[in-house]
């Protein structure tokens, strides 16, 4: 028997060796690629608009990237949590403009407040969120067709208030959309993209420190474990789209700041904007692996890119869509070969 005792000394020694040697770190390594690739390429964006054009270089400049791009990283917020559970959100751009429509024709047609409004408008979105959702888990439908015709429905619901843009003279939207947080000398932030930012951070403490967040990883990664382990998948799925339908009304709000009207025609094709950049962020489309983080630098991507072409001032705003499209297949197509290679390993 003590011949048999530096043996069996030795076996817990050699697991504790072969555990350390096993692959969850690179896996995760992997996983957080797509992301590194997203914050080094948006660095370097900026560090060559820096360098070619005087100007760019400046507090300001960075900021107005949130500014001006606030409704769509609240939206995108949202669309991170639907992709991340294996689905997708086509309704987003359409519920946007609804709330706009809503909006404008409460208060310029019906005098009411915008402390009425804006709650009302809130709640509309995420009931019909909550909607697609329960279609989906309940009659297992697809989707992209539910969604898609939550888009038209949403669409059409706007001109049926109607077929005209209504401008908003309320005072109160008006004082909201100039209001300015100083950050830094002169530098300083809307109030759409301080709620931007609240709503990130938001996102990520629900994505990564709540039960609901792991449901909605577990979920995407594989529906018929998550059921196995027992996890709250038929709310989880709901939730998901309540969400979704809640941010989309929230940045129908943001936008209404924004553009101090309500139209039928707005946020068009926004939708597709928002998937872009949360693929971009490094979320799969597959589902089970993103981060809400990434969402953030793939709107801010997007936005650094529009003003590398305006501050070049040779191209017209045509070109700028074709750049801004060609980089995203490029880089859509990258983040997919970094997903493949984390599903190899």
């Amino acid at each position: 028997m003590s011949a048999l005792a530096p043996v069996e000394a030795q076996v817990p020694s050699q697991a504790r060796a072969s555990s350390a040697d096993r692959k969850p770190p690179p896996r995760l390594r992997g996983r957080m690629l797509p992301l590194a690739v997203t914050v080094s390429l948006f660095v370097l964006m900026a560090t060559l608009g820096s360098v070619v054009y005087p100007g760019f270089f400046s507090l300001q400049v960075f900021l107005n990237l949130l500014i001006d791009n606030a409704f769509l990283c609240v939206v995108a917020v949202g669309m991170t949590f639907v992709i991340l559970s294996g689905g997708i959100d086509l309704s987003v751009g359409s519920v946007i403009a609804l709330t706009t429509m809503v909006s404008a024709a409460l208060v310029e047609k019906h005098g009411w407040s915008p402390l009425q409004v804006i709650p009302l408008v809130l709640l509309m979105g995420t009931a019909f969120g909550a909607l697609m959702g329960y279609l989906i888990e309940r009659f297992r439908l697809q989707p992209f067709i539910v969604t898609l015709a939550g888009m038209f429905l949403a669409r059409g619901l706007c001109y049926v208030i109607s077929i005209d843009s209504i401008s908003i003279t309320n005072e109160v939207y008006s004082d909201l959309s100039q209001l300015r947080v100083p950050v830094w000398g002169e530098a300083s932030l809307s109030l759409s993209a301080l709620i931007a930012l609240a709503v990130v951070a938001i996102a990520v403490y629900l994505a990564h420190w709540t039960p609901f967040g792991r449901a909605v990883y577990a979920v995407g990664g594989n529906e018929q474990s998550a059921v196995l382990m027992g996890l709250p998948v038929r709310s989880t799925i709901i939730g998901v789209y309540t969400l979704s339908g809640f941010c989309s009304a929230l940045a129908g709000v943001l936008f209404t700041f924004y553009m101090l009207s309500g139209y039928g025609l707005h946020a068009l094709g926004l939708e597709l904007d928002a998937i872009a950049a949360v693929v971009i962020g490094g979320t799969l489309l597959t589902g089970g692996v993103g981060y809400v983080i990434g969402t953030l630098f793939g709107v801010m991507m997007l936005g650094i890119i529009q003003t590398l072409i305006a501050f070049d001032g040779t191209l017209s705003s045509w070109w700028t869509r074709i750049v801004v499209g060609a980089l995203l297949f490029v880089f859509c197509l990258l983040q997919r070969l970094l997903g493949a290679r984390v599903e190899h390993h």
